[in-house]
């Protein structure tokens, strides 16, 4: 498997807003970024949305002209899964379905490097189930990024039956060079930041059904009162 060093071009699988975010966040952390997915138009949205992005940050001094072109120039767009034989580290960000995933990594190991990482940004589907797709399951995990990607500082790593240890250290290394802090959690049913979050909304809707607060009095008592960032409908809402 690939040394945090040595991992320097990634290929990230689907254009949409998991998959953009993803893209835009490695190549401002330096890496080079192939954004594959099989629509051409949302491929060039998903281009066009980046670039817009990458301005933005200019024009609120996060970064200089210079370094926003020379980001664009390690940017290249496929419909292809060709390149991925390249890559150093693959980062599914597909639907939110099984037999895709399985599918598309069937295909991605048909064609990649043995010694490449092989990530899926899933909030929920089993890493283990997903592994028995792969070559080499133990060299693959969970990353699941927040969105939106650029901004939300979390990323959680997830280690499936198969995963390997080296493969966390890894994958956590490369969270950190894209100025993430990483958690690790078991392959269990919704990890660490769903399995808190689902009951806490749906208690919220339960309260509201009751009668017991409005929506803004439970997001103004957590905010105020838990000290938290963003209420649960608030954060349901969005």
């Amino acid at each position: 498997m690939k040394a945090i060093q040595e991992i320097q071009k990634v290929f990230v699988i689907g254009s949409g807003a998991m998959g953009t975010g993803i893209a835009q966040t490695a190549l401002q952390s330096g890496f080079s970024v192939t954004l594959q997915d099989v629509s051409a138009e949302q491929l060039q949205r998903a281009k066009a949305n980046i670039e817009k992005q990458l301005s933005r940050n200019v024009e609120k001094g996060r970064m200089t002209a210079e370094e926003r072109n020379v980001a664009l120039k390690r940017f290249t767009i496929s419909n292809e899964l060709n390149t991925v034989a390249e890559a150093d580290l693959v980062i599914e960000a597909a639907s939110e379905k099984m037999e895709v995933k399985k599918s598309i990594f069937q295909n991605v190991c048909a064609i990649c490097s043995d010694e490449a990482v092989l990530a899926t940004n899933t909030s929920s589907i089993s890493i283990t189930a997903l592994s028995g797709s792969v070559t080499h399951p133990e060299r693959f995990v969970g990353m699941h990024f927040f969105n939106p990607v650029p901004v939300m500082k979390l990323l959680e790593l997830v280690q499936g039956l198969n995963t390997a240890d080296e493969t966390i250290a890894t994958a956590k290394a490369i969270g950190e060079a894209l100025g993430k802090i990483c958690i690790v959690s078991a392959d269990s049913a919704g990890f660490i930041v769903n399995r808190l979050l689902d009951p806490m909304i749906n208690e919220a809707f339960d309260l509201i059904e009751r009668g017991v607060g409005t929506p803004e009095d439970i997001d103004t008592g957590c905010k105020y009162g838990l000290n938290w960032p963003m209420g649960p409908c608030e954060l349901i809402d969005m």
